[in-house]
């Protein structure tokens, strides 16, 4: 996971910005450990302390490559992961679908990432990436090119569908991050919606 943004759109760092009285990361990380037991938690060097007084600190890291954007943090992350493919989300992400993340791991034997596309849109950070991709991330790391739509370029990308995705999500929440101060209000909507959903 994600979590070293500056959170420039939103005024702050967004993981622990409160989602109905929870912490987006919190959020993230229930979704999460319905299907790992091992989850990273990606940090800048100025970030890390926010999460000295939380129960995840044993599971932070800080950048290997700092200021490399999100495909730095995809590259830390990959570096640290104890298994040959890692699931790799935003920490912004409250409403993350374990069946669908599920879909996408069970995709990835013969690729080296799995990634949404919805109208020609990709979502590089609710992907499924392979250690495989490590050499060709830190090439273009190397010459400073930050764009993951390149390395997908470069490497054997499987791309799912909107059909795909709307069979085990249908509203397309799981790729919703918040990224601004609405998206949070979208957010308390939907969780609403959600609940009421539940009750009926």
């Amino acid at each position: 996971m994600l979590a070293g943004g500056r959170g420039t759109r939103f005024g702050c760092g967004k993981a622990f910005v409160k989602l109905n009285k929870k912490g987006l990361i919190a959020w993230t990380i229930d979704s999460l450990s319905q299907i790992s037991k091992s989850i990273i938690i990606v940090t800048s060097f100025e970030g890390y302390d926010s999460f000295f007084h939380t129960l995840y600190i044993r599971e932070v890291i800080v950048d290997l490559l700092p200021g490399k954007a999100a495909l730095g943090g995809i590259f830390t992350g990959l570096s640290y992961a104890s298994t040959d493919y890692s699931v790799v989300v935003g920490c912004d992400m409250p409403f993350l679908n374990k069946d669908l993340l599920k879909y996408q791991l069970s995709l990835a034997k013969n690729y080296d990432a799995v990634v949404p596309r919805i109208d020609d849109k990709v979502e590089p950070l609710h992907s499924v990436y392979s250690k495989s991709c490590l050499p060709v991330i830190l090439k273009l790391l190397q010459e400073q090119t930050l764009s993951i739509s390149q390395l997908f370029a470069m490497i054997n990308t499987r791309y799912v569908t909107e059909d795909e995705i709307a069979e085990y999500d249908p509203e397309f929440l799981s790729i919703f991050n918040i990224n601004t101060k609405h998206d949070l209000a979208l957010a308390r909507v939907f969780l609403k919606k959600m609940r009421l959903g539940k009750n009926a």
